[in-house]
């Protein structure tokens, strides 16, 4: 076992990934203490670019490989005697798990089941020595697994039913229902955030934010599902990297807690925000970017409004975002303008071959 000096041995798993390499960044650079093993299969969302600044530090271990394969999984606990798991690794897009509902399937609900089911295997079947950490299995979800609001007050909390409209978020329902039975059943100490959407630095550009900085930037079309009357929860990458490190210290066993930007903004409205910022920024006359808007046909079982409550994180731990949306935004489009070359890398898929010979 390679414990060696370290405090804490933790899989970060999906840490290439948007929001995992910004949890890894904080783990690795505020815990020197702690081992983060970075487990990401290096699908098309996975970068390594996003960690070339920290993927030299003495507590990194990058790990290529697939949380479905428990060969693998079984190895890595036992070899590096892992006592933490960050669990983020999923397919995350809802318009491809409309055409591909298979691979959602079997990455988010099978390889969170092999993760449990290892974990188990690895921590409750022998004592673990007297001294080391408590292990804890942390699983990251999304509000999505919540459903649908209507235009009005109503929040998602904790204790919303589960009415998934996707196969994105009906396999991220899944995955939720094995992690609480696995608790319930076996005793796994367990922490499940339901997190509202993120934005910031790393974002594949298929992603809305990212994708129209780009078409801006490059005189694209701007496609906007139906009237683009959605609503949606907008929570800055780093908050919520705050608020995971926050939980797995101190989160209660067996919880639930969502974690959200308190932060609505209709599709719409949020578009001609990041245009006039974005024109701004260019150097184009306020509103050019305008007449790049095109209304596209709305994609199936697309949800009306998600909104999170996230008062229970903020009463019981303190926690609340440090950003309000305007001046994220700010933030997030001038670090797109300024690192135009990792985003054309991304965009033309070079950055695929430096994944290939990880």
């Amino acid at each position: 076992m390679k414990r060696e000096n370290f405090k804490r041995n933790i899989v970060i798993t999906g840490g290439a990934g948007f929001i995992g390499s910004h949890v890894v960044r904080l783990f690795v650079t505020s815990y020197p203490e702690y081992r983060i093993i970075n487990l990401d299969k290096l699908t098309y969302a996975g970068n390594l670019q996003n960690l070339t600044d920290i993927e030299d530090r003495p507590n990194y271990t990058f790990v290529k490989g697939d949380v479905c394969d428990v060969e693998l999984l079984t190895q890595l606990f036992e070899e590096y005697d892992v006592d933490g798991v960050i669990h983020l690794a999923a397919e995350s897009h809802v318009d491809r798990s409309i055409n591909d509902p298979f691979t959602f399937a079997e990455t988010n609900v099978m390889g969170t089941l092999v993760l449990l089911q290892v974990a188990r295997q690895q921590w409750l079947s022998a004592p673990r020595a007297e001294g080391s950490p408590k292990p804890l299995f942390y699983h990251v979800s999304t509000d999505e697994v919540y459903g649908s609001l209507e235009f009005d007050d109503t929040l998602f909390t904790e204790e919303t039913r589960y009415d998934p409209h996707s196969p994105y978020s009906a396999s991220k329902a899944a995955a939720d229902h094995f992690v609480r039975v696995y608790h319930d059943t076996y005793g796994l100490p367990v922490v499940i955030s339901n997190c509202s959407n993120n934005y910031g630095p790393y974002q594949f550009p298929e992603k809305l934010i990212p994708l129209f900085i780009h078409n801006i930037r490059e005189r694209k079309p701007l496609p906007v599902y139906g009237k683009g009357e959605n609503v949606r929860d907008w929570l800055y990458v780093e908050d919520h990297a705050r608020a995971i490190d926050l939980l797995f210290h101190r989160g209660k066993i067996g919880e639930t807690y969502n974690i959200g930007g308190f932060n609505e903004w209709k599709n719409i409205d949020l578009i001609k925000t990041m245009i006039k910022v974005a024109d701004r920024m260019l150097g184009n006359p306020e509103g050019t970017s305008l007449e790049l808007i095109t209304y596209v046909t709305d994609r199936p079982g697309h949800d009306l409004r998600y909104a999170i409550d996230a008062t229970k994180i903020q009463r019981e731990l303190g926690w609340e975002p440090s950003l309000q949306f305007e001046e994220g935004i700010e933030k997030t489009i001038r670090w797109y303008l300024d690192n135009s070359e990792w985003l054309e890398n991304v965009t033309s898929g070079d950055y695929l071959v430096r994944n290939r010979l990880a």
